[in-house]
């Protein structure tokens, strides 16, 4: 059995804006017999690109990621942002991601050599019950490793 994924990203510029292009690639055989699937997304008016590597510790959360009204280091603008994809770096630690609205928050374990992607960090909701959802954008990220420090990469691409 091989299963792998593959997320591949690239920028094609057109004019001062940019087009980004996410492609993932799943791959696996059971007992002679592909499962595996393609998807592709192409992402117009991207005018900004934020890649960096961030090394988070076990022993505290770190805030990796910021929604806010002004562009800073690690802030962006909620409404701009059109792509968020969080990886950890780690091969066998993994991190729990704790995501932050107003009023509602959420944690996810991100396991070793695995992806988190947001379309948009608009659109969170922490309720139990799918009927009562409660659109509130993420205001902040926080990351803490398992075990030890970890390498996450952080991308994000904005309009």
């Amino acid at each position: 059995m091989l299963v792998k994924c593959n997320v591949n990203l690239h920028i094609g510029l057109r004019g001062n804006m940019a087009t980004l292009k996410v492609n993932i690639t799943e791959a696996v055989t059971l007992n002679g017999s592909n499962y595996g699937a393609k998807n592709a997304l192409s992402i117009s008016g991207i005018n900004g690109v934020d890649k960096r590597i961030v090394s988070v510790l076990h022993s505290a959360k770190q805030q990796i990621y910021a929604g806010g009204s002004v562009v800073a280091q690690g802030t962006y603008i909620s409404a701009n942002v059109k792509y968020i994809r969080i990886t950890n770096l780690h091969a066998s630690n993994f991190v729990v991601l704790h995501f932050e609205g107003n009023s509602h928050f959420s944690q996810h374990k991100l396991e070793a050599g695995k992806s988190f992607i947001l379309g948009t960090p608009v659109g969170f909701d922490n309720n139990a019950d799918l009927d009562s959802f409660s659109s509130e954008s993420i205001v902040k990220i926080d990351a803490k490793a398992d075990t030890g420090t970890t390498d996450l990469e952080i991308y994000v691409a904005t309009s």
